[in-house]
C-alpha cells in the first residue's frame, strides 16, 4: 500500500464521521451550543472543512474552493474570505448558521478535491517542506496528518454534541 492510499483512507474516515454527525439535522439543531462557550455542530464542521480547504490548497498551490467555487458567497457569513475559525469567540461560533445540505455539500467538494490531490502524491512528495514558520519545518506529510487529526477531533466533537442533543 502506498502512503497516498493511507491518506485517502484517512480522509474517507473523516468524511464518514462528518456525515454521521450532520446528516438529518435541521439548522436549529446544527446551531445548538451546549453552553455559551461551546462550539456548535455547524461551526465545528465548517471550521474543519475550512482548515482542510485552506491547508490542502496551500500545499497544492491552488486557490481554496471557499473562494474559487463561490462557497464564501453561498454561506454569507460575517467573516472575511480568509477566515477559517482560528481565534473565533462565542459570537463568531453563533454566527455560523446553515443547513445540513449546504454544509455537507461544501465539505464533500473539499473532500473530493483533497482525495484528487492526495491520490496523485508519491511517497517522496511527503518530504517536501510546506511551512518554514515552525521548528522543525513542516513537511507535506506532517501537514496532511495534522489536518486529518484536527478533522477527526472536530468531527468527534460534533458527534458528541449530536449525541447530547438526542439525549435531551
Amino acid at each position: 500500500m502506498r502512503s497516498a492510499d493511507l491518506l485517502a483512507d484517512a480522509f474517507d474516515r473523516v468524511s464518514e464521521a462528518v456525515h454521521e454527525a450532520v446528516d438529518g439535522l435541521g439548522e436549529e439543531e446544527l446551531a445548538v451550543r451546549l453552553d455559551a462557550g461551546a462550539n456548535s455542530i455547524a461551526w465545528l464542521v465548517w471550521h474543519l472543512t475550512r482548515i482542510q480547504d485552506d491547508h490542502v490548497a496551500d500545499a497544492a498551490g491552488t486557490e481554496q474552493l471557499w473562494t474559487s467555487d463561490g462557497w464564501y458567497d453561498r454561506f454569507g457569513l460575517p467573516f472575511p474570505p480568509a477566515a477559517t475559525g482560528f481565534g473565533h469567540r462565542g459570537k463568531d461560533v453563533a454566527a455560523v448558521r446553515t443547513d445540513a445540505e449546504l454544509l455537507t455539500t461544501y465539505y464533500d467538494a473539499v473532500h473530493e478535491n483533497t482525495l484528487a490531490y492526495v491520490r496523485g502524491l508519491r511517497d517522496a512528495d511527503l518530504d517536501r517542506i510546506v511551512d518554514e514558520a515552525w521548528t522543525p519545518a513542516v513537511t507535506l506529510g506532517v501537514r496532511l496528518m495534522s489536518v486529518i487529526a484536527d478533522d477527526l477531533q472536530h468531527a468527534g466533537q460534533a458527534a458528541f454534541v449530536r449525541g447530547a442533543l438526542h439525549r435531551r
